[in-house]
């Protein structure tokens, strides 16, 4: 009882403030904890609806890049997690679990799959079906089964597939997912606009005068195929345009590039991450922990991207060694996302230690060709959880 006097006294001092100090105050907080304030009292929550205020928090808060991940222990105790690297400081907690209850049935297992904005997308392994969730407007909506038929967490891949608001900061929506069908690179598009699937066989097409097609501002770039020699990438633009194909290779099939800054080396100890037409190669080196254990330490990331006419990998820069030396640590498993936006390529690697769990947020500047690595705080409980699901996103916002 103490307690809630106290919060009391301290939300009613707090709404006693001028009004323009308070909407400054507002907007330097994230969405999570300005939902929070709509339930203190009805001055404040008459301002997160006033659209003036709206339009500037969402114009404050649209350079942010949000990291999400979705931590389960049971299927009562799934949380989705998030940080951004304008407060990169503390980890928020989004709760979705009462909204998912009329949607998803008792044991369902869930896995996070991609997240744009205020959307956030989840497969259900069980049923095999795919709900996007909205924790601003508390709604929940499945999504008609793909031409391709109901599918299990499993065929799904990150780099893969993008979910995009439509237009930007809009309630309608478009998934969009590249897979190779039938030996031909294929687009697979859903458009909550008129609740329908369209499937779109992409066109082989080479242009000399590539440029990275204004990759930053206009097309989406998702990974159809992998391999050792070589990729198969779709470039996507408006709904109303043919896809694209590329097939970027690596210099001399996939030998050895060690004029590039990598070589292939032994595949258990490299892992590749893609995302938006680039590519990061983690090396690593194999060492025996004190308990006989095989494990794995970092030894050099590299990254490299999509050439100017789309057929080759060119590698663009490595992570100083300054920086490798403070992300190094031994770990078992490794996993991994990659997103450009806004000039820049975001990296993030989640391994794993006999249970606990760490994560490196990497950053290149393309402009000013720079690493910089965010240091993250830990979150609780982290030890012996299931991480279901990892994804960068564009900042969250009012509407």
């Amino acid at each position: 009882m103490e307690s809630d006097h106290r919060s009391f006294s301290t939300a009613l001092g707090f709404c006693l403030l001028p009004s323009e100090l308070i909407q400054y105050i507002i907007l330097q907080l994230a969405l999570p904890d300005i939902i929070h304030l709509k339930i203190v009292n009805k001055s404040i929550a008459s301002i997160l609806s006033d659209q003036d205020f709206v339009r500037d928090y969402n114009l404050h808060t649209s350079s942010a890049n949000w990291l999400f991940i979705y931590k389960k222990r049971w299927h009562r105790d799934a949380i989705l997690y998030g940080i951004t690297d304008c407060c990169s400081t503390r980890w928020f907690k989004i709760l979705i679990a009462e909204m998912l209850k009329s949607t998803v049935p008792p044991g369902e297992d869930l896995y996070f799959l991609t997240a744009s904005g205020n959307f956030f997308l989840f497969a259900l392994n069980t049923s095999r079906e795919v709900i996007l969730v909205n924790p601003v407007s508390r709604t929940v909506k499945k999504i008609p089964p793909s031409p391709l038929g109901p599918r299990g967490t499993s065929s799904w891949r990150r780099s893969g597939m993008k979910l995009l608001s439509y237009p930007p900061g809009s309630n309608e929506f478009r998934f969009i997912f590249a897979e190779v069908h039938q030996n031909r690179p294929t687009l697979f598009e859903y458009d909550s606009r008129v609740d329908t699937w369209h499937v779109k066989e992409a066109t082989e097409e080479m242009l000399n005068s590539f440029c990275g097609l204004k990759r930053v501002n206009e097309y989406h770039f998702l990974s159809a195929y992998n391999g050792l020699e070589g990729s198969v990438i779709i470039a996507v633009r408006s709904p109303d345009e043919a896809p694209l194909v590329f097939r970027p290779r690596f210099p001399q099939g996939g030998e050895v590039g060690g004029q590039l800054g990598f070589d292939w080396g032994n595949l258990i100890d490299r892992l590749h991450v893609y995302g938006d037409g680039n590519m990061m190669i983690i090396r690593s080196n194999s060492v025996i922990s004190v308990a006989n254990k095989r494990l794995r330490v970092v030894k050099g990331v590299e990254l490299l991207s999509m050439s100017s006419n789309g057929g080759q990998w060119n590698f663009i820069s490595s992570v100083p060694s300054e920086i490798i030396d403070k992300i190094k640590k031994p770990y078992g498993a490794m996993m991994g996302c990659l997103q450009q936006r806004n000039g820049k390529v975001r990296g993030v690697l989640m391994s794993n230690m006999e249970g606990v769990w760490d994560i490196i947020w990497l950053c290149y500047d393309i402009g000013k060709e720079n690493w910089t690595w965010l240091p993250l705080p830990e979150y609780c409980n982290m030890k012996s959880s299931n991480m279901a699901g990892i994804a960068f996103s564009s900042g969250l916002t009012l509407s």
